[in-house]
């Protein structure tokens, strides 16, 4: 099925993501972009060759053309332009975080269930086949019991730069990177059962989060933790640690930038290292991939996979929020 779809946000994130893609198929075009305002979207229709540029949201919204809304913009924003364009009958993919709290995951399920359509969101790197790889040595206790999951994600970025640094739009470290850990923990360990915890001094701009610890854990003791940053250096990796040894995935984000490899390595106390490799796999072409089968696979529940991180994000935030404000 050929579908047209409206970008929500004039960003650098819709041109990987979706312009870049979608160039490669012939079931999709991007057809419409709407913008902060109507003088950056026509801009934005120039320079990518978008046949419709709108004067505002709500005009992409409504537009019948466009059966697939993809929202990029600020943290705080995704939920209220995806429930308008839900409404309007347009399936839509967000942007990770799909949203910031239960209450607002609350409005946006209803939405999709009133307007009879799909809701996704956009965690790149979902699906990749390294998690199946280690959910299976989990499962088969090859390198004995999981211990522990620690994660690394920092970025380098500028002070003040745009919305990150400012809480009151989403911004943080924590909603910045939580949904990549959390989804890589749920497709390996499973995130039923787990509890969250958040520590952060909120010193950053406007007391923004610009670093964040948090932790999940389980009663059968299993801990995963991650450490997140928005002042670098940039580093973006996953640790496995087993009764018997240990798992690596180094700068598992590099496929952001192309078909590119990652490999994990595997480290037994009692065995020889080895490396377990995976085709070069780009995450947007597969991202969009996966996006448009869903739209053709009814009852496909993605929402419920993001309902448990946002819920485990909300409670790690609302947690530091508590420790910060008691000293």
């Amino acid at each position: 099925m050929f579908r047209e779809i409206g970008l929500i946000g004039a960003t650098g994130i819709a041109e990987r993501a979706i312009i870049g893609p979608a160039r490669a198929r012939d079931d999709v075009r991007v057809y419409a972009v709407a913008a902060s305002s109507a003088e950056r979207a026509r801009g934005y229709r120039d320079k990518h060759g978008i046949p419709v540029a709108h004067d505002d949201y709500r005009a992409l919204v409504d537009d019948p053309r466009v059966a697939v809304v993809y929202v990029s913009l600020h943290n705080s924003a995704h939920c209220r332009w995806a429930v308008a364009a839900a409404r309007a009958g347009k399936h839509v993919l967000v942007e990770k975080p799909l949203c910031l709290s239960r209450r607002e995951l609350h409005a946006l399920r209803r939405a999709a269930a009133d307007g009879g359509v799909r809701l996704l969101e956009a965690v790149m790197t979902a699906h990749h086949p390294w998690q199946a790889v280690v959910r299976g040595m989990i499962a088969s206790r090859e390198l004995g019991e999981l211990l522990s999951v620690t994660t690394h994600i920092t970025f380098d970025i500028p002070p003040g730069a745009g919305y990150r640094f400012r809480p009151e739009l989403g911004g943080g470290a924590l909603f910045d990177t939580a949904a990549y850990w959390l989804q890589a923990v749920q497709a390996t360990v499973g995130l039923g059962g787990a509890t969250a915890e958040g520590h952060s001094d909120f010193s950053g701009p406007h007391g923004v989060d610009v670093a964040f610890t948090a932790h999940l854990s389980w009663p059968s003791g299993v801990r995963a933790t991650l450490h997140a940053g928005l002042a670098g250096p940039y580093r973006a990796d996953h640790e496995f640690t087993f009764s018997g040894g240990v798992v690596r995935l180094r700068n598992f984000l590099r496929p952001s930038a192309g078909a590119l490899p990652v490999n994990l390595i595997v480290l037994p106390h009692d065995g020889p290292r080895r490396v377990e490799s995976f085709r070069p796999l780009g995450y947007f072409a597969a991202q969009l991939d996966r996006v448009l089968s869903t739209l053709d696979q009814p009852g496909t529940d993605e929402v419920a996979r993001s309902a448990e991180r946002v819920a485990l994000m909300e409670d790690a935030y609302l947690d530091a929020l508590g420790r910060a404000a008691v000293g």
